[in-house]
């Protein structure tokens, strides 16, 4: 079960013109705007990635307004794993439990997911916040990622297991974020 004290949120490429051709778009930027302000108002810690940026421009509006103070970390690896500013920022938590959201799937999802568990983190995939071009890479990614030995999750599950209870602020917040 994912802890609140225990739960980091990565948001991994979801930038430029690459997030516009992501199949389902409109949902997948919905449940990624959801997923993260859910963990603003949980208070877990949030990375955000951008892939060489220069050349497929910065996190798309819709998810960086939610993030303003938040630099993300350029990379140009598939694999975030493999950026050491990435690793820096990751090794500085204390958490052990990722929820992943970001593209591609079956690209640097799938990479980061598997170089994550290899690390001895547990991985959950926020399987209705990523995405890819086609939506067959997006499932063959996936299965890739549980066979890796990821938790398969949604965002509604991921938010209300981390939060246990149906009381509190946060709990009438997040449920008015999903109304």
């Amino acid at each position: 079960m994912l802890n609140k004290e225990n739960t980091a949120l990565l948001v991994i490429d979801i930038q430029g013109n690459l997030a516009k051709a992501m199949d389902n778009r409109e949902m997948l930027y919905k449940n990624t705007r959801i997923m993260i302000q859910s963990a603003l108002i949980l208070g877990l810690p949030i990375i955000v990635t951008e892939q060489l940026p220069d050349k497929l421009g910065p996190t798309i509006p819709e998810i960086a307004e939610l993030l303003p103070d938040v630099k993300p970390v350029v990379k140009s690896a598939f694999s975030c794993c493999g950026e050491p500013a990435f690793m820096t920022q990751l090794n500085a938590l204390t958490q052990s439990q990722l929820l992943i959201t970001g593209i591609e799937a079956h690209i640097c999802i799938y990479q980061t997911t598997a170089e994550l568990i290899l690390n001895g983190y547990e991985v959950n995939v926020v399987t209705d916040c990523v995405g890819s071009r086609i939506n067959t890479n997006k499932t063959v990614g996936i299965d890739k990622m549980k066979d890796a030995g990821a938790k398969l999750t949604a965002s509604e599950i991921a938010i209300f297991e981390i939060m246990k209870v149906a009381q509190g602020d946060a709990f009438r917040q997040i449920v008015r974020l999903l109304k």
